[in-house]
Order: structure tokens, then C-alpha cells, then sequence
């Protein structure tokens, strides 16, 4: 579940560190009740940004079979299969 702190909570690094890693889920900081940042492990923001540039790629691949440009998961399977004999 998402953890929500003030922003004055920030002062006992130490603390907050631990909270990153064993939550595995970010920590949204409020400034005078507001939203203002989000903390979280390098390993969740490593996990994050992977699946973000994957679905970013698998949109790429979609448009440029969309346009004409790339090859349907049809038309590469089969030719992986005649490649390698498969």
C-alpha cells in the first residue's frame, strides 16, 4: 500500500531509506498537505522504468505494423522459422 508523509518526516533519512526498500512501493511526499514528490528504491524505479521502455517499444512495434513499415507477429514468426529451420 502506498505511503503518504509529510514532507518534515524527510529529516530521518535513515528511516525513510528502509521504508523505500522494504515497501518495494514509492513514498509520496506532501508539502502543506499537497502532493510534491515520490521516493522509491533504485530496484522499484529500475523494475518501473524497464516495464515503461517495454510497452513503449511494444507501442513502437504496433505502429509500425499499423503503418505498413514493420512485419506482423505472423510474417516474423515465419520467418524466424525459415531462418533456423524451425
Amino acid at each position: 500500500m502506498a505511503q503518504i508523509i509529510p514532507i518534515r518526516d524527510l529529516k530521518d533519512t535513515t528511516l525513510i531509506s528502509e521504508r523505500c526498500r522494504t515497501s518495494r512501493e514509492p513514498i509520496f511526499v506532501t508539502k502543506n498537505g499537497y502532493g510534491d514528490m515520490v521516493l522509491m528504491s533504485m530496484d522499484v524505479y529500475n523494475a518501473m522504468f524497464a516495464e515503461i521502455r517495454l510497452f513503449r517499444d511494444l507501442k513502437e512495434s504496433e505502429d509500425e505494423v499499423k503503418s505498413g513499415k514493420g512485419l506482423s507477429f505472423e510474417e516474423f514468426s515465419a520467418k524466424v522459422r525459415k531462418k533456423y529451420g524451425l
